[in-house]
Order: structure tokens, then sequence, then C-alpha cells
């Protein structure tokens, strides 16, 4: 090798280094954001439990053959949509090239139309996929969705999702272009003011486009909740049923929104299913969630894992777009940014299902706290298992990587840890 080629390999070398460098540090700082960001007070240690102690072998290998089929049909959609994204930003066939350049003379309006159509795209990509896994929700009775309605309900998230891409890849290029090599400073304020954005509106804007929401009315329930209420010191703020057996048999609750948005959700099969007992332990579970501030905690962990994830985002972006011979300030560069964008979620988003876990781990305690009755709490998460379909004891790697809840073991585990703990 000459000496004057030495340093043009190393100089080609430097982006990847600089890349994978970033990367590694958004990975160590999204770790350390979940030990800042971590649930303060006591998380119980779950009891050592047999999962052949609650669950029958056919519950087990029906829920395992569900869950196996699931798991390789979300793998799949991920496979799919990732290898078409690497793929338009490789390989440009002439009507692509040509679509890309006109695009880049109007560059907002472009922006627009690029990411909508990248959203449609990938929305096509995987809606085999997603047809496979609703008819296999189907047949085994979880979803009460006939295949017409679930079509119209795709196409409507698929339209919404097309107009929000469409913003964001317009707001992308427009920062692009004011900010220059700085715009991941931007985009990390836009990432966590997107994210408030939709915690806030979501519930009251984007939520009732699929489900009716009503407020639980006067009644044994409302006052129950209420009475726990006050012996946990949380205000409550909202509560709603809403009417989820349109589409599930499955069971559930959960908190969402912001300030006046705030609200408790209330599966309309979770009030109907659930022994009172039962319904107490669901209840006091989610208050767990609004007295610990999970939301604001969720997006204040973002706000620390923003800035070096977004700043992946752009060196990727320009590296990929550089290497296509595109302009990276120009909708031309928007696959190359859908690329590493999914990527950096992908790879953030294993280290915040950590924080998930934690938190729920400590709205399980707070429950057994709250209602003094594990043996509810044993019978509820033996309950949401057989209902929903869930594998006792998912494969322990698979339940690292994407688990957002301790698996139903261990959260049995955890009531037992209490029973036993009171003998």
């Amino acid at each position: 090798m000459s000496p004057a080629a030495r340093p043009r390999r190393s100089f080609a070398r430097r982006p990847a280094v600089r890349i994978g460098a970033v990367a590694v540090a958004a990975v160590v700082v999204a770790e350390a954001a979940v030990w800042v960001m971590r649930p303060r007070g006591e998380i119980v240690r779950p009891a050592p439990v047999s999962e052949h102690a609650y669950f029958s072998q056919g519950q087990i290998d029906r829920a395992t053959d569900f869950r196996d089929g699931q798991r390789l049909l979300a793998l799949g959609t991920l496979a799919a949509e990732g290898a078409v994204l690497v793929l338009l930003v490789v390989w440009r066939p002439g009507p692509l090239r040509t679509g890309l350049r006109r695009a880049s003379r109007r560059p907002l309006l472009g922006a627009a139309a690029v990411g909508a159509g990248l959203s449609l795209t990938l929305v096509a990509v995987s809606l085999p996929f997603g047809v496979a896994a609703q008819q296999r929700a189907h047949d085994a009775g979880l979803s009460t969705q006939a295949l017409g309605s679930w079509f119209a309900d795709a196409a409507k998230s698929a339209a919404i999702g097309a107009v929000i891409a469409g913003v964001g890849a317009a707001i992308a290029v427009a920062m692009m272009r004011r900010l220059g090599r700085l715009w991941w400073i931007g985009g990390s304020f836009a990432v966590v003011l997107v994210a408030c954005a939709f915690s806030w509106l979501g519930p009251v804007v984007l939520e009732p486009l699929f489900n009716k929401f009503e407020e639980l009315p006067p009644g044994r329930t409302r006052t129950e909740i209420l009475r726990l209420g006050e012996r946990a010191g949380v205000k409550i703020g909202h509560v709603y049923r809403v009417d989820a057996s349109r589409r599930t048999t499955g069971i559930n609750a959960y908190v969402n929104g912001l300030g006046p948005t705030k609200r408790v959700v209330v599966y309309d099969t979770t009030l109907r299913d659930l022994r009172p007992a039962e319904l107490r332990s669901v209840l006091a579970h989610e208050l767990g969630h609004v007295k610990g501030d999970d939301i604001v905690r969720g997006i204040a962990w973002l706000a620390l894992v923003a800035p070096l994830a977004v700043l992946f985002v752009q060196l990727g972006t320009e590296a990929l777009a550089r290497r296509s011979g595109d302009d990276p300030r120009s909708p031309a560069a928007l696959p190359a940014l859908a690329l590493c964008l999914a990527a950096a979620s992908f790879m953030t988003g294993i280290v915040g299902n950590q924080l998930s876990r934690r938190v729920e781990a400590r709205a399980d305690s707070f429950a057994l706290q709250v209602t003094h009755d594990p043996r509810a709490f044993i019978g509820l998460q033996r309950q949401l298992a057989i209902t929903n379909l869930a594998q006792p004891r998912p494969p322990s790697a698979l339940q690292w990587l994407f688990g957002t809840h301790p698996d139903t073991m261990e959260r049995i585990g955890t009531g037992v840890a209490i029973e036993r703990a009171r003998r």
C-alpha cells in the first residue's frame, strides 16, 4: 500500500468510527438514565415459583404456541421494514431517483410527500404480517374483530401515520437546512416536545378515533376506586371505561395523559370478567402509576437519552446520504433518516424496557401494599395470563430484549413473597 493511500482509507473509516462511538455512548447514557429515573421505594423481590403450580400443561402449551407464532410475525415485520429501508437507501431505481430529485425542488412540501410515502410503504410491507397476526388472534379467541373491521382500523391508522410522518419529515428537513450540522440539538428538543404532545393530546384527540370512552358512572366500582385512591394518597383525576370488547376478549387497564388529560382507563372486559378483589388489585396497580408520575418519568428518561440518540441519527443520515450521492439536507436523505431513526429507536428501546419493567414491578408492589390481598393479586396475574394468552415464562432472551413488564411468574412470585412474609 502506498503512503498516499493510507490517509484516504483512514479518513474513510472516520465516519463509521464516530457513528459507532456515538451509538455506544447513547446506550451507556440510556443505561445511566434508567438508573437515574428508576422508581424509588420498595420493590418486592419475587419468590421462586413453578409455572406448573399455577397453570396446566395445556394452558402453557396453548399460550406458548400462540405467542411463538405472534413473535415470529412481529420479528418478520421488523425484518421486512428494515430491509425495505436499507433497499431504499442503497438502491435507487430511475423513477424513485427522479421523484426524490423533484421533491428536492420544493424542500418542505417535498419532504412532507416523501415522509408520508415512506410511512405508507412501510404499512404496505407490514400488512401481510399484520393480517396473519390478526387471523391467528381471532382463531385463538383473543380477537373479536372481523377482518373487514380490522382493515378499516388499519386504514385509519395508516392515514394518521402518513400525516404525522409527513409533518415530521418537513420539520426534520427544515431543521437540517436551518441548523446545519447542529440540527441534532433542535431534533432532541423536538423529540421531547412530540412525546409531551402525544401524551397530552393522544387521549382526547387520537384514541377516541378508535374507541368509545365513557367516564365511569357512580356505582360500586367508582366508589371502590375512590376509596383506593384515598387510602393510597393518590389524586385520581378521571376514570374511563373503554369499549375494548369490540376488538378483544383480553383484560387490561392503563394510565395515560398529562395534566388535565391524565386518566385511568379500564377495559369493559376487565370490569365484566374480574372478581371484585381482582379488580381492586388491577386498579391499585394503575393507581401506583399515577402515584409514581410514571408518564412524566418516561418523558424525563427520553429527554436524557434523546441528544446522543439524535446525534447518532444525524451522523448516520449524513454518511448514508453522501454514500448515495444525496444532499444530506434534502428530502432525498429521508430514507436514510428513517433507517437511522429506526435503528436508534430499536437500540434505545431495548434499554428503555429495563426501566419499564422496574416501573411495572414498583406498581405491583404498590398494589400489594394498598390492597393487602396477595391472594387476589396472584389470582389476577393468573387470570391475565390465561385470558390474554400470555406465556407464563417466556424465553429469557426475548423477555430481556422486548419485555415491558415482569413476566407472569415473576409477578406471581411477588405476590407469593408477600404472602409468605405475612405468615
